[in-house]
């Protein structure tokens, strides 16, 4: 085999579009729907989602639910329950619940050991992590990885944004139409129709009802066509 330095630039062009459509190619068919034998695994996935291709680690397919519309970018990991455990029955409830029209981001992860449920229309950048579970540190005679876990249900309402690089942690309860800012680590409670920021996150902006947005954006959005005049934070 030639080393890439050794081939001529017309071999390389050559060879380089050939690779590139085979992997488009092999992008295209090896995603996962609804209809596909991997599709099927999960407890249900609705009409006209797909796992991109390649996928994340993904484990406990049974306890997982995915709605219609939903766009899960590649490598992402979905898990529901620990190795070992065996698969949950159709009257147990699912682990994992996605809504309709979410879509997730390259490279998240949402891992459930008791409960994570994310709303409708939910849009999950890159590289966010969602856990309903953490380990304890309790006893120092004992490695932190060898303690039990610490589980508290996870729920994020419809509509909201998650920016890249957010964490939410047990117990974290995001209202609908929250923003979250990158980089933000959530755990409790956020309300609903508001903009939260920092680790922990912290709520920054906040929608009440008859005096819009507190504190006000300074500028009205441009109209579509002109440039836009971002809020002040």
């Amino acid at each position: 085999m030639f080393a890439p330095a050794d081939l001529s630039p017309r071999v390389r062009r050559v060879a380089a579009g050939a690779i590139q459509r085979a992997w488009a190619w092999i992008s295209a068919v090896g995603c996962i729907g609804p209809d596909d034998q991997a599709g099927r695994r999960f407890r249900s996935m609705g009409r006209a989602s797909c796992i991109c291709f390649p996928p994340g680690s993904v484990f406990g397919q049974s306890a997982i639910e995915i709605g219609s519309q939903t766009l899960i970018g590649p490598f992402v990991s979905l898990a529901a329950g620990m190795p070992g455990q065996p698969p949950r029955g159709a009257n147990q409830p699912p682990v994992v619940v996605i809504g309709d029209r979410c879509s997730i981001g390259r490279g998240s992860s949402i891992v459930g050991l008791r409960h994570i449920e994310i709303g409708d229309d939910v849009a999950v950048a890159p590289n966010v992590y969602i856990t309903d579970h953490d380990h304890r540190y309790d006893d120092p005679a004992v490695p932190i990885a060898g303690q039990d876990p610490v589980e508290g249900e996870v729920r994020i309402g419809s509509g909201s944004w998650l920016g890249t690089g957010v964490v939410v942690l047990p117990g974290s309860d995001i209202g609908c139409h929250v923003a979250v800012a990158a980089g933000s680590v959530v755990r409790g409670r956020l309300p609903d129709r508001c903009l939260v920021a920092g680790a922990p996150a912290r709520v920054v902006r906040r929608y009440q009802d008859g005096q819009g947005w507190e504190p006000p954006f300074r500028h009205r959005l441009a109209e579509p066509g002109h440039d836009r005049e971002e809020p002040d934070e």
